[in-house]
């Protein structure tokens, strides 16, 4: 009886591999050689809204207390919570044209929609937005170990701290080091099974980071030390008001996870709890984004810098107030470190594919496979070098590569239909999508390059 019992499950995970690898070829790879989609009961709802928070967390948590810094705190919370709306919306409309067209990946969608250009369109976004938020993780990594200067003002790092300044305490000596001995390492696991260890106890030091800084806020609350903060942006001229359009590529960016909600709903056992896994995961996430955001503001108000991290440099005045900065931005450095080899995984696996689309699976070619590691590695810690700031980064991979995954590409799925399901609210939320995500991210774009512009010009005059 059990025998029988189990026969139609195994018949239906046996289905479940093949839609999968003929949809998604990049991923699948690495389960067709181990099988194991065929061994595999199925995730639960927990595990599935772990991965998809995991996917979300990142780097951008570090930016936003400098939106609010922007927008002020009213304003810039009700971004938040509305940006994790859209998300959700955009990801909805995702799931249900894959249905239709019996897509199991984003690439597999986009290309049922416009063709193989489509899908390779959806690849080259995937490359430049991991591209871009591995440069941020090293970024911040190089500002919380070596330090970083703002406005004329040097943040010590934590390696500066402890030992002072010297050769190798400088910023690409670390990243060297750091490249070589953590991240080199981590990125030649070819499953990312393997990596399931490192991903909990990066978790673990993210929980870490948030706890302190709350504790550490509620005690300068308490003995009054922290100043109201602004409710409202500070508009002073037109330039200021068009500065304000540039946190909406951060806040993009810091919800971008559609690239591998198809991956999740996979390995589903019952498929039809994946709405209810994005939204808990969007719940859970935007909750951790207002709370560090409006912590990290009220900690350092108008000080917030772009990273808000190196802000972790100052004379807390609470007790035991140095050891507690070392904590915070050690703990989440320790963290990002963590998490670079997650995020590492597809983005090499997309670029082999994009590249080699009929070669052997990458991790049966040992030379293919190293050279893509490499070469990958190397442009990543070259852009952690020349670039200044996360915000820089974030700007450039929200304005292009994260708004098309998050908005552009969904909302053109939803306007293309190619199976007639599309409803009248979806074309008009797909048309509001498309019209927001390149209204504001060509005025964010304009605002950096006319603010650079005065930035470089000002010297000479």
């Amino acid at each position: 009886m059990t025998i029988a019992n189990q026969a139609p499950k195994k018949e239906r995970k046996s289905r479940r591999s093949k839609s999968v690898n003929e949809n998604a070829p990049l991923l699948p790879k690495k389960h067709e050689e181990d099988g194991s989609f065929d061994e595999f009961d199925g995730a639960s709802f927990t595990g599935a809204v772990f991965n998809l928070s995991t996917t979300i967390v990142g780097a951008g948590i570090m930016a936003l207390p400098a939106t609010l810094k922007e927008l002020g705190l009213g304003l810039g919370i009700a971004m938040i919570i509305f940006m994790a709306f859209l998300t959700e919306a955009s990801i909805e409309m995702l799931l249900r044209f894959s249905r239709a067209g019996k897509s199991a990946s984003y690439g597999g969608l986009m290309g049922d929609a416009f063709g193989k250009y489509g899908r390779i369109l959806m690849q080259v976004a995937v490359l430049v937005n991991n591209i871009g938020v591995l440069i941020v993780y090293m970024i911040i990594i190089g500002d919380v170990l070596s330090g970083t200067s703002s406005s004329g003002v040097h943040h010590a790092g934590v390696l500066e701290a402890w030992f002072g300044q010297h050769w190798w305490t400088a910023r690409t000596c670390v990243l060297i080091v750091t490249t070589l001995a953590v991240f080199s390492p981590l990125a030649c696991f070819k499953r990312i099974d393997s990596l399931s260890f490192t991903s909990a106890l990066s978790v673990a030091l993210a929980v870490v980071f948030l706890v302190i800084t709350m504790g550490i806020t509620a005690v300068k609350l308490i003995d009054g030390s922290i100043m109201m903060p602004r409710l409202l942006p500070n508009l002073t001229d037109m330039s200021s008001f068009w500065k304000l359009f540039t946190v909406v590529p951060v806040l993009v960016t810091a919800y971008i996870c559609h690239y591998n909600v198809h991956s999740i709903d996979n390995e589903l056992e019952d498929s039809t709890q994946i709405q209810s896994v994005v939204r808990t995961s969007l719940a859970l996430c935007s909750s951790v984004y207002i709370m560090t955001s409006i912590f990290g503001f009220l900690l350092f108000g108008d000080g917030t810098l772009d990273d808000v991290l190196a802000n972790f440099d100052t004379d807390l005045r609470i007790p035991f107030g140095s050891l507690l900065n070392d904590a915070v931005r050690v703990s989440y450095a320790a963290h990002l470190m963590l998490v670079f080899p997650v995020v590492f995984f597809p983005l090499r696996l997309n670029l082999d594919g994009l590249l080699f689309p009929s070669a052997r699976p990458l991790s049966q070619e040992n030379m293919r496979f190293a050279s893509i590691t490499i070469a990958l590695i190397s442009v990543i810690f070259l852009g952690a070098n020349f670039i200044p700031s996360i915000w820089d980064a974030f700007q450039f991979t929200g304005a292009t590569a994260a708004v098309c995954l998050g908005f552009i590409f969904p909302a053109s799925i939803a306007l293309r239909d190619r199976h007639n399901i599309a409803t009248k609210k979806d074309k008009i939320l797909s048309i509001f999508m498309i019209v927001l995500a390149v209204f504001s991210n060509a005025v964010a774009i304009y605002s950096d390059a006319y603010a650079l512009i005065k930035k470089s010009s000002s010297p000479r005059e």
